[in-house]
């Protein structure tokens, strides 16, 4: 009986570790060290972002933690320079939901930086009430989206000018139930806060695609990804889908396992050339277009209207 009982406690320990590394993902074994290299990661002072973070300053990069908290972003920084002994992590403020900050935050680092060489797009929020940005944007879009492109195209000269550049775009599995709602882009019609978040991220796919195609030549490429399910922050707005989040814990991916696809699409040697992918891990997925490339030229123009004047 006791025997028995050994075997099957064995056999769960097993069972465990197995299940746990594959739900855990892929771990990015590149060696690129990044020594003189400049990296801004938005949204860095908490989950995967400062994860990413802490393994690109491990890499010797000088890594601008980009941020609206700053408490939390100076806390991040001071963490993660004990750790790597990187001195070269530092905090800026950046509140994606209001373009004027956007704008300082780039004006700032045009003065103060000369290169950039990788720019994640990692920053986002998820199940929101409803509510708008500074600038009258629903909260998802706003925030997941039109933030992220406003920042993108504020500093495509300086990636231009640092190639061979990376920008590299957090998105989520979600986006497959998305839609580009050009009738109510706001929200203002119809809401549902898991809806608004599928549809920024299916922005942020079709916004990647399309920026990798005008950027060819320019020695900078666009990739998108799927960081997984990740115990995080990000479901703090919803009461629910945090107790469901703490219940399922063994299920989810620790923020350091988020973070892999993210370094991946960041530091791979072999993505050196690769542009307008949809990773997750190191799988390049397929994009269900459903005749959205009209959508996405279309939705291009808009963005440019929403967020005022970029330099194409």
């Amino acid at each position: 009986m006791l025997g028995s009982a050994v075997l099957l406690w064995g056999w769960s320990r097993g069972s465990h570790g197995t299940f746990r590394r594959y739900m855990a993902g892929g771990v990015c074994k590149s060696t690129t060290k990044l020594n003189g290299k400049v990296v801004v990661i938005t949204g860095a002072n908490a989950g995967i972002g400062k994860e990413t973070a802490r393994d690109l300053a491990q890499r010797g990069a000088r890594v601008i933690i980009a941020c609206r908290d700053m408490a939390k972003g100076e806390a991040a920084a001071r963490e993660i320079r004990a750790e790597t002994r990187n001195q070269q992590v530092i905090v800026k403020k950046l509140d994606l939901a209001d373009t004027k900050s956007i704008r300082e935050f780039a004006e700032n680092f045009l003065a103060e930086e000369k290169a950039l060489h990788i720019l994640i797009n990692n920053a986002g929020v998820m199940l929101c009430p409803y509510s708008k940005t500074a600038d009258g944007f629903e909260m998802h879009l706003g925030v997941n989206h039109l933030g992220h492109f406003l920042l993108t195209f504020l500093l495509l000269e300086c990636l231009k000018q640092s190639a061979p550049a990376r920008i590299v775009n957090v998105s989520s599995l979600a986006h497959h139930a998305g839609r580009i709602r050009f009738h109510d882009l706001q929200g203002e019609k119809c809401y549902n806060w898991g809806l608004a978040y599928c549809h920024s991220k299916l922005a942020n796919v079709l916004f990647t695609r399309e920026l990798a195609r005008r950027l060819q030549g320019t020695g900078v490429t666009a990739n998108s990804l799927h960081p997984g399910s990740v115990h995080s922050e990000l479901v703090r707005h919803s009461s629910l889908m945090t107790l469901l989040w703490k219940i399922f814990y063994f299920f989810l991916k620790t923020p350091r396992e988020g973070a892999q696809t993210s370094v991946y699409c960041a530091v791979a040697e072999e993505l050196e050339s690769v542009t307008g992918q949809y990773f997750r891990w190191a799988e390049v997925l397929d994009l269900l277009w459903w005749g959205r490339r009209v959508q996405l030229r279309c939705f291009w123009g808009v963005r440019i209207r929403g967020v005022g004047k970029v330099r194409l």
